[in-house]
Formats: structure tokens, sequence, C-alpha cells
């Protein structure tokens, strides 16, 4: 931005129509404006990471074993768990499972097929299914669908077993997980793993893909 005083100087200085010629020589033009690049939007989920909790020597805690110690206790039993609970139990037993394309049923892992056709085990949206049918909950096997099966929750009111959703940019999302707690979630990733815990919100991948939270039921 050109001020008045340098206006004036430039202006007074080499002759009215030279400083003319100068001022707007300075001036940005609108290609320059244009080339000026946008400022990327922060994820809607890199504003509201809460910190894990750690312990006095600066570890990271595994929140989950507040519900996996009170499943010991019980011997496994689930009564007295909410529904979103008992989902995430029985993700939790489901633990070391392989991956596999199109596999997972209510009844648990299944061969798959496709890629998954030699495995027997779960995909993403098979797992969720499963462990939410020991909930009594019905979900459909795709990730889209079970996007739509359930109500909408803020990301901060979310509680164990909801489903997280991942990727598809604005078409339907490309993953589902299972919440567990502050940063923890349980999945079926991808061909060649297993069932697993991921802390989503220390994941650059997961914080820039998040698109949800859905409560089954």
């Amino acid at each position: 931005m050109i001020t008045l005083s340098t206006f004036l100087r430039l202006a007074l200085g080499g002759g009215l129509f030279s400083g003319l010629i100068a001022v707007l020589a300075a001036l940005p033009t609108s290609a320059q404006a244009a080339a000026t690049p946008p400022q990327r939007r922060t994820p809607a989920l890199t504003t509201e990471v809460e910190p894990l909790q750690r312990t006095s020597a600066g570890k990271i805690t595994d929140p989950t074993t507040k519900l996996e110690a009170l499943l010991r206790t019980t011997g496994g039993r689930t009564k007295g768990l909410t529904r979103g609970q008992i989902a995430a139990s029985a993700a939790l037993n489901q633990l070391g499972v392989s991956f596999s394309w199109g596999g997972g049923s209510a009844k648990g892992p299944t061969i798959g097929i496709g890629r998954g056709a030699g495995t027997r085990g779960f995909d993403c949206s098979g797992l969720t299914l499963y462990a939410w049918s020991k909930a009594g909950i019905t979900l459909t096997h795709y990730t889209g669908t079970q996007f739509r099966q359930g109500r909408r929750i803020p990301f901060r009111a979310r509680r164990t077993g909801d489903l997280l959703f991942f990727g598809g940019g604005t078409g339907d999302p490309t993953h589902v997980a299972l919440f567990l707690q502050d940063g923890l979630m349980i999945h079926a990733p991808r061909t060649g793993d297993v069932v697993r815990k991921t802390n989503f919100l220390a994941s650059p991948y997961f914080r820039s893909t998040y698109r949800g939270v859905v409560r089954p039921g």
C-alpha cells in the first residue's frame, strides 16, 4: 500500500508525470494478487485435539485399560455396560485378527472376497458390523451406509463404541473405526495388517481425513 507521503515524495522528487509512473509501477497488479496462495483451512479435528493422559514419567497411558480392566474383573461379562462399551469390548476381543477385504459378519471373522478371498478376518466395516451386533444393533457391511446408520455426534461428545469415519472427500467415507477413549480407536486398517488400536489424534493422516462421529442405534 502506497502512503500519501510516499506519493508526494515520488511525484515532487521526479516530476509529476514520472512520479505517477513510479507510483503505478509500485502498485500490486491483479495478476500478482491472484497469484497469492489462499490460506489452507485447518481440518476440524485438529482444532479439537485433546491431550492423551500421561504418567508421571511422561509415557502415554493406554486409556482402554479402564474398559479392559473392567471386563477382566467381571470375567468378560457385559452386564452393566453401555451398548457402546459392549461393541468396543467385542472389537477388543478381535485384536490381532487378520484384515480381509469383504470379511466379517455378525458371527465373527469370515473369508473375504477379491483381495481377501484367501484370508479369514475382517475389513473395517466388517469389524464394526460384528462389534455392534453384540450390542443388539444391525449394521450393513458398507462404510458409506454405516455413515448414515445412526446419529451424528459432535467430536467432543464422542463415547466409547461410537463410529469414527475418515476419507472419501465429500463422498462416502472410505474407512470406519470404533472409538475407544481419549485418542485411541480400534479398526481393521488394510490388507496385510491386523485389527489393532491406533492413536488417531497423533496421526496426521487420520486428523486430516476425519469426517465425523456416528452413534448407531
